[in-house]
């Protein structure tokens, strides 16, 4: 593909320049149980997945804002509490769509968008809200993460109906943002992860999709080049970054 791909599977939101971003399936992954990361959930359209999110209060979902570029909430429900982002769990109608005021769709800078939901989702073993850092906490380079979704796996034996995950590492912001100076600015309300040699990654559908550390939610899949490439490690909004906003529209 030689057009900007968005971490989502409808990355299909059309960017167009000389660089392949993508945000989608998890690469060099495993199968996971809901149960393992129960805060995660699909997010979907004409019950369709196409990005992921994290369950951050039982009304909240904290996703990509270039997940949500239609603000109309009735677009989207949210399936929780289920390994198969086709059936199983519960399905949740969104009834407000909160990107972050401050995203740039053209640099994905807060790249954050809050779905509160219809109703309260009723927590159990799979499903369950993450922990957020605090304000601007930092993140030390090589803390192992989790990220976890439903999108391209780069490998045809390998479904992506069923939920799988990836260990990575954080990586030098200083490092990532050379890496991807041609390609879109590293901000600091980006964090990075992932191995020097490739292999490993976030893809087409994961976008929107949490990355955790230490049992919190320090990141939400946003955007790469490619996926799994060596020295081009993916690009993940940093939470700590929109904590204040996240506290003052979600109160969490």
């Amino acid at each position: 593909m030689n057009q900007v791909l968005l971490v989502s599977l409808c990355a299909l939101l059309g960017l167009s320049n000389a660089a392949t971003l993508s945000s989608g399936r998890i690469v060099g992954g495993f199968q996971i149980d809901i149960a393992e990361v129960p805060h995660q959930v699909s997010l979907q359209r004409s019950g369709y997945h196409f990005c992921g999110g994290s369950i951050i209060s039982p009304r909240w979902v904290l996703t990509a804002a270039h997940c949500t570029a239609n603000r109309d909430p009735t677009a989207y429900t949210v399936r929780a509490g289920s390994s198969d982002r086709t059936d199983g769990g519960v399905v949740v109608n969104v009834i407000s769509v909160n990107p972050h005021p401050e995203y740039d769709g053209d640099n994905y800078n807060y790249d954050f968008s809050l779905l509160e939901l219809a109703e309260s989702i009723g927590f159990s073993r799979s499903i369950e809200a993450i922990a957020l850092p605090e304000t601007d906490e930092a993140v030390e380079d090589g803390v192992m993460c989790t990220v976890s979704g439903w999108g391209d796996t780069k490998n045809f034996l390998e479904t992506d109906r069923l939920l799988r995950a990836a260990n990575v590492p954080s990586y030098n912001q200083e490092q990532c943002a050379k890496a991807l100076e041609k390609v879109v600015p590293v901000t600091e309300q980006m964090i990075c992860a992932g191995y020097e040699a490739g292999g490993k990654d976030s893809c087409q559908g994961d976008s929107g999709g949490p990355l955790v550390a230490d049992g919190k939610l320090i990141g939400v899949v946003s955007w790469g080049k490619g996926c799994a490439l060596p020295k081009l490690p993916g690009v993940y909004a940093r939470v700590s970054a929109a904590r204040e906003w996240i506290r003052e529209v979600a109160q969490v």
